[in-house]
């Protein structure tokens, strides 16, 4: 006979898991209480216990599995740190035995008890006391472990499903634990960014996430309306044109580690929401920024990794400095036989078309040798390399370069063909920067929707004066990436943008 619907079935299960519900609350036993004292976690007792010794410990965790044998139970108890296997008998706890049959893989338990090593040498807690801390409605998927015959552990996971992941994380948390890692340490790689930025002296601020105009960045704005005020406003591209007006002010350099948004596609490596850091640094230029940039990665390196190669989709990367440093002029050339300062428009169109790129979509001088960069160079850079000097076109808040003729100070750091940072020696002619700013305007006119915006009171900011100033502006995400191996930015975001969830 074919099974029925799998839907139908889950509903019997939580059918089932209510009737629990009610059987324990007519034994009297609260299932969400409001609290239970804990000494220990499983890392720890696994750690350091030592055979014969007496050690008693308070737990608490998520029951992940279960063996019932009568009057005595196995568990594995699963807590923030790993599993442990308990032992239950209703000698030891009578009447809360019976209850224990009323519970289920997924809830929530604390016990008291002391440890012991059993038969097979697994190290475990004879619990003497336990409660129910939450009763777990749904049931979880069921992640089975076998080994093969190379005694190798096999994983037969049923909730493998990458969207159903990303849209319940917390699930995936549970049923997955080992994703935990990589969120540690995304955390712990920020943690480091801050020590390394607070220990030379710059200040973190916080700037408007709402702004009644946005720039920073070549990209389309998320748009809302605020009632009170009647007006148009946008969530933040970018942090730059804020934290470039704190050190007119007087700061001896700022930084950012914020949430950007840009309404724009979703790709491995783009979401919606995303977090930068951003740092502005005065009397210093890209040159600087380079060095301080590369050996703040080897740092995080260091801290967080104890190492500097990394494997990432099968390529061996090291991020030992110094980076390899490339023009993206010549390195055009080299790739496609086009000097972009030089060529016309339409020679750098028919390069780009020879090349594969849709030339629809990438009208404009600019964006034509972007694209043209883009499939040519930027795949085949591997290893940490700087390109470095830009086409004027592409930069409109970059200085013009001291000694080169139709380049901007500015770099972007790639590493496995993927762009990880943007940096500039900052523009602070504003004389230069209405200039360019105009030249924006006009390429939103004839329809380039990326294009900036005139801020005119950023323009009156740099007539105050702006000293030289270096700056930069980091991926969180796609570093997070790299340094742990994930092939998709939403692996390394708790609560990636999803589709509207579609009900059954």
């Amino acid at each position: 006979m074919e099974n029925q619907n799998p839907i139908e079935d889950i509903n019997v299960l939580i059918k089932r898991r209510y009737e629990e519900l009610d059987e324990l609350k007519k034994k009297g036993i609260e299932p969400f209480p409001y609290s239970f004292d804990i000494d220990s976690d499983s890392n720890t007792v696994k750690e350091n216990y030592k055979d014969g010794e007496e050690l008693n410990v308070r737990l608490a965790g998520r029951i992940m599995a279960i063996r019932r044998m009568g009057k005595a139970s196995f568990a594995h108890l699963q807590d923030h740190l790993g599993r442990i296997q308990i032992y239950i008998r209703k000698d030891d706890i009578g009447e809360m035995y019976d209850a224990f049959k009323l519970m289920d893989i997924g809830d929530i338990i604390g016990v008291a008890g002391y440890v012991f090593r059993t038969k097979t040498g697994e190290i475990s807690v004879h619990v003497r006391e336990l409660n129910i801390l939450s009763k777990s409605l749904r049931p979880l998927p069921i992640r089975k472990e076998t080994i093969d015959e190379l005694g190798n552990k096999v994983v037969h996971d049923q909730f493998s499903d990458m969207e159903l992941r990303y849209r319940q994380r917390y699930l995936d948390l549970i049923v997955n634990p080992e994703i935990k890692d990589t969120f540690i340490k995304r955390s712990r790689i920020i943690s480091v960014i801050r020590k390394i930025l607070d220990g030379n002296g710059y200040l973190e601020v916080e700037t408007p996430v709402l702004q009644p105009l946005y720039g920073g960045a070549a990209a389309r704005p998320f748009v809302t309306h605020h009632n009170t005020l009647d007006t148009e406003l946008y969530l933040r591209i970018a942090d730059e044109l804020y934290l470039k007006r704190l050190i007119v002010g007087g700061f001896n350099g700022v930084y950012e580690i914020s949430k950007d948004f840009r309404n724009e596609g979703m790709d491995r490596t783009h979401n919606p929401e995303f977090t930068m850091l951003e740092l502005y640094v005065p009397y210093k230029d890209y040159e600087w920024m380079m060095k301080f940039f590369e050996q703040m990665l080897f740092t995080i390196c260091m801290e967080v990794f104890n190492k500097t190669e990394f494997e990432f989709e099968g390529m061996n990367i090291n991020f030992n400095p110094p980076w390899q440093r490339v023009s993206m002029v010549e390195a055009i050339k080299e790739k496609s036989g086009v000097d972009v300062i030089t060529a016309s428009t339409d020679e750098i169109k028919a390069a780009a078309k020879k090349f594969g790129v849709d030339i629809n979509k990438a009208e404009g001088r600019a964006k034509l040798i972007d694209e043209l960069f883009s499939v040519t160079v930027q795949p085949d850079l591997i290893q940490p390399t700087f390109i470095i000097d830009y086409p004027f076109e592409l930069s409109p808040l970059a200085k013009k370069h001291r000694s080169k003729e139709g380049v901007v100070e500015r770099f972007e750091g790639y590493v496995a063909g993927r762009e990880i940072c943007n940096a500039f020696s900052e523009l602070n002619d504003p004389i230069d920067q209405k200039q360019r700013f105009m030249g924006q305007s006009q390429l939103r006119e004839e329809g380039d929707e990326e294009a900036h915006q005139i801020d005119e009171d950023f323009i009156r900011a740099l007539e105050y004066g702006l000293p030289p100033t270096a700056g930069i502006g980091m991926g969180i995400d796609r570093l997070t990436m790299l340094f742990t191996n994930q092939t998709s930015i939403r692996d390394v975001i708790f609560f990636p943008q999803m589709k509207p969830e579609v009900k059954q």
